[in-house]
């Protein structure tokens, strides 16, 4: 049995008759009074085990946009449902709570609470909606929906939890895909789609056009010259069907917080920009997840279905307090690719890490193929290294400049070893991987 505040409320009546009336026996009588009225109250009230509940919840939505979880109640019973339900979700699943426990969310979102007031006749159903506001991404598991039924005053009543499955799957945000537009126009300047013809090696034969003033004699194609009566040149475009393999470093280093969220976010923003684009670009993209095992993969996919399998691979991926095992990515390197590709790295120049572990095996890795490193910057570093207010700051400085000389250095051993190095910060690192791929297709490189 459940009490509400109006079985205190009647207890505290009693205060009233004890004053006029100093008595225990008053006490002992008012109190046996409240007992029994409450457990009236509490077995006129509709069994909480015989109500039907269904869930209805979409299978997935992407990070910070709403979703709502639908709970319909069936009342099985003879008896009248007046029932509060509350409807269990992950606090990262539901809206945040400004100062005070207000809800952070438009005014007449009143529904954004998981409890709900129901009051359903006997064989009639009732609809109630929870809207959620994930914070996170992965898999949010629903909890028990717990039916609280009262009695017809209200005083007290019945409860129970019914375990109600729900999954609720969080895609990644993909904030970066604003950039998308403006690269996507480079990309078809590159591939002659924009007016741009581009020549040289590493590109594919395009067609071929009349010789004009300023045109590249060594694209002079001196055989369909001598057939026409004039000069003809070929012209050239991107290579196409490429491989590109983007490897997600999900060891300790990516747990990092680099402002207000861990490096690995950054790194999969990264990773869905280069997949659209990539994608749009006629290349074959791949993904592989790995510390010390293989958290997430996609192969095999193209066109339109590689990115939502992009995202829905990455929605899951959490970092892991784990030193990477790089001669093992190396390794799963190797079995996917037979032939030369571009391989990403979305992974931190953390020196001491770099030093054990990457350094040794990446010559492994530019020896066949494109490797660009793709890291994110913490800006907070930078602010420390102009603090020059007190003895403290003047330290912390000397620390963040000592740090930024070891990133340095390590990543001009990674450039002497034959690797694309950038580091951005969190917000720039995804255009800026976008444009490292564009530079390298329009040079023939890949």
């Amino acid at each position: 049995m459940v009490i509400t505040w109006r079985a205190v409320a009647l207890a505290a009546l009693g205060a009233v008759a004890v004053l006029l009336v100093p008595s225990a026996l008053v006490v002992a009588a008012w109190a046996v009074l409240v007992v029994v009225v409450a457990a009236l109250d509490a077995s006129l009230a509709a069994s909480p085990r015989q109500v039907g509940v269904r869930r209805e919840v979409p299978p997935s939505v992407r990070l910070t946009e709403p979703a709502s979880s639908v709970l319909t109640l069936t009342n099985l019973g003879p008896r009248r449902l007046r029932a509060v339900v509350r409807d269990a979700w992950p606090p990262s699943a539901l809206p945040p709570l400004r100062p005070g426990g207000a809800v952070d969310a438009p005014a007449d979102l009143g529904r954004r609470t998981p409890r709900h007031s129901v009051d359903v006749p006997s064989g009639e159903r009732r609809r109630v909606t929870t809207v959620l506001l994930p914070t996170r991404r992965g898999d949010l598991a629903a909890g028990a929906v717990t039916v609280r039924s009262l009695g017809p005053l209200r005083i007290a009543g019945r409860q129970a939890s019914l375990p109600v499955p729900g999954r609720l799957r969080v895609l990644p945000e993909f904030a970066s895909r604003r950039h998308l537009p403006s690269r996507l126009a480079r990309l078809r300047e590159l591939d002659g789609r924009a007016a741009v013809q581009v020549r040289g090696a590493g590109t594919e034969f395009d067609s071929l056009r009349e010789y004009v003033i300023g045109d590249d004699v060594r694209s002079i194609d001196w055989r369909a010259t001598a057939r026409r009566a004039d000069v003809v040149v070929r012209t050239w475009r991107p290579e196409r069907d490429r491989r590109v393999l983007v490897v997600l470093d999900t060891s300790r280093t990516s747990a990092a917080r680099v402002l207000d969220a861990p490096a690995i976010e950054a790194s999969v923003e990264a990773a869905l920009l280069l997949a659209a684009l990539a994608t749009r670009a006629g290349d074959r993209v791949e993904l592989i997840a790995f510390d010390r095992r293989v958290r997430a993969r996609v192969a095999g996919t193209s066109g339109a279905r590689v990115l939502p399998a992009f995202a829905d691979a990455l929605a899951g991926v959490q970092p892991a307090l784990l030193e990477a095992d790089w001669p093992g990515i190396v390794a799963q390197v190797r079995d996917r690719l037979t032939q030369r590709a571009l391989v990403v790295l979305l992974t931190t120049l953390e020196p001491a890490a770099v030093e054990q572990g990457l350094l040794d095996v990446a010559a492994q890795l530019t020896d066949r193929h494109t490797v660009v490193l793709a890291s994110v910057a913490d800006p907070e570093v930078d602010q420390l290294r102009r603090g020059r207010d007190d003895a403290e700051q003047v330290f912390d400085a000397a620390a963040a400049e000592r740090t930024q000389l070891e990133r340095a250095a390590v990543a001009q051993r990674l450039r002497q070893r034959g690797m694309e190095v950038l580091e951005a910060l969190p917000d720039e690192l995804a255009p800026r991987l976008a444009d490292t791929y564009l530079a390298l297709k329009a040079a023939g490189r890949l």
